[in-house]
């Protein structure tokens, strides 16, 4: 789903507001399934919140489907010697690019609003910065993309690179990760790692 993999529930204070979702798989829990606690005993050595700008969004068809616009905090507990667990939730909004729909079931025209929550949890081996390029704790600030539809996002940056190996980055090993989007009368999607998997999809017009 995210082009790239690349807020758990606490008091920060949003630059998108909070949607009322049902969501159509009863045990995709994005807040819960990201939650810090996920990753066990450890200190906290990152919590940065992020706002994104112009993402291009990838469905099941390979084609950018959406563009999106989120916040997302990331935490990342430091859980041995060299050994990191990050969870990573996102909470925004999209505009959907014509063409098939994300779960090629059919297709969307553009300009369909919509709005999406989730996230990932990742198990990693890296080296954690002594001088890293964003602050640790707090809000990082707005990263534009300036994705083009087709993922040429020159303004792209690897959120680990800022943090891990000296500006290198880090090979991050999802261990859960899951979306649902809202589109009102166009329909749901979920695209979640676990089974049962993806289902519905967003189409029309």
């Amino acid at each position: 789903m995210k082009r790239n993999l690349s807020l758990v529930r606490v008091a920060v204070c949003l630059l998108i507001p909070v949607v009322g979702f049902a969501a159509p798989h009863e045990h995709l829990n994005w807040g819960s399934q990201t939650s810090q606690a996920q990753c066990g005993p450890g200190p906290l050595v990152i919590n940065v919140v992020q706002k994104v700008v112009n993402d291009d969004d990838s469905g099941v068809g390979g084609n950018a489907w959406a563009k999106d616009d989120f916040v997302r905090q990331i935490q990342v507990v430091q859980t041995g010697v060299g050994t990191f667990c990050a969870t990573v939730s996102y909470q925004g909004t999209f505009t959907t690019l014509a063409g098939l729909s994300p779960q090629n079931t059919g297709t969307i025209a553009a300009g369909v609003l919509g709005a999406f929550q989730g996230g990932y949890i990742s198990n990693f081996t890296a080296t954690l910065s002594a001088n890293p390029t964003a602050r640790r704790q707090g809000n990082i600030g707005t990263y534009d993309y300036q994705c083009d539809g087709s993922f040429n996002c020159p303004g792209y940056v690897d959120w680990t690179t800022l943090y891990f190996n000296n500006g290198a980055g880090a090979a991050v090993d999802f261990g859960w990760w899951g979306w649902v989007y809202h589109a009102g009368n166009n329909g749901s999607w979920v695209n979640e790692i676990a089974p049962p998997g993806n289902s519905g999809d967003i189409t029309g017009s």
